[in-house]
């Protein structure tokens, strides 16, 4: 409801910015499912983080619309935030535990998305309070839904739509835009490099099985290559473009989450390419 609220509002202030919403209900992300164990929620949190690593730029304002409720993950959003030289803040609609709990349970009578018990619970437990005194927790905007209700007019949504939008100038004291470092902006460089090394090579293992389906005529392939040195991808049945163009945004997205936490993706095509054909062949093999 903020997140749609603070949307609507900067749409309304005639900023002439994209305004992007990134959010579970985005990647059709199950609330409970994605909150079942820490795996679950850490892969969530990749998910949702490289989104916005992706999206982030001087030409729009993204809103992470997420429970964003443990403080080393706002530092992470707010280190993207850093690098891309951007401006940052917190929204923090402000409820206790007793209205959380009631607006769940009403949620759960409606047949709407609601936590479960156990899992709400642990939430309430697990929950880190936003505090200004941290970077990354400030400037710092605070709503409190059940006692004001939530409206576009709203003094924090006001507020934040002031900071995010406000010309700064020498004398804008009040407004920070933060700025990358040049440890920052190496980082991000190789990490561009290396999506479209990933994004050019998988369309070109595509177009390679493309071609070679449709000068067997529907008969069977025994390998298609994709290059030399390169192992060949086996396939025992007709793959439609459809199937491919899902297995081939399936691995790029599992590639950019695996990096969050271990080696970056392949900076040069040749291990790209043989990284997506061993995919394939393991995924073509089980389908």
């Amino acid at each position: 409801m903020a997140a749609f609220c603070l949307a609507e509002a900067l749409k309304e202030s005639g900023c002439n910015q994209t305004v992007r919403v990134i959010d579970e209900t985005s990647f059709h992300l199950d609330r409970n499912e994605s909150y079942a164990n820490m795996p679950a929620e850490k892969n969530l949190r990749g998910v949702l983080r490289s989104e916005v690593d992706r999206s982030v730029s001087k030409d729009s304002i993204i809103i992470v619309d997420s429970l964003n409720s443990i403080k080393g993950y706002r530092y992470e959003l707010w280190c993207l935030a850093r690098a891309a030289g951007i401006r940052y803040c917190v929204l923090y609609c402000d409820a206790d535990e007793t209205h959380c709990r009631k607006w769940n349970d009403e949620r759960r009578e409606k047949g709407e998305g609601a936590y479960s018990d156990k899992i709400f619970e642990d939430l309430i437990r697990r929950f880190e309070t936003p505090d200004r005194r941290n970077r990354w927790d400030s400037p710092l905007f605070e709503l409190w839904p059940h006692k004001e209700g939530i409206e576009n007019t709203s003094a924090a949504i006001v507020d934040a739509i002031s900071y995010l939008t406000k010309k700064a100038d020498s004398k804008s004291r009040d407004v920070k835009t933060l700025q990358p470092t040049i440890a920052t902006q190496n980082t991000r460089f190789s990490e561009a490099n290396s999506l479209y090394e990933l994004d050019r090579a998988t369309q070109e293992v595509i177009n390679a099985i493309v071609e070679a389906q449709s000068q067997a005529l529907g008969g069977p392939l025994n390998g298609v290559s994709v290059g030399q040195g390169l192992p060949l991808i086996n396939i025992s049945r007709a793959v439609g473009l459809p199937e491919l163009r899902r297995l081939r945004r399936t691995f790029i997205k599992l590639t950019g989450q695996t990096s969050l936490s271990g080696p970056p993706p392949p900076s040069d095509a040749e291990n790209a390419k043989r990284m997506f054909v061993d995919y394939l062949n393991r995924e073509l093999e089980t389908a």
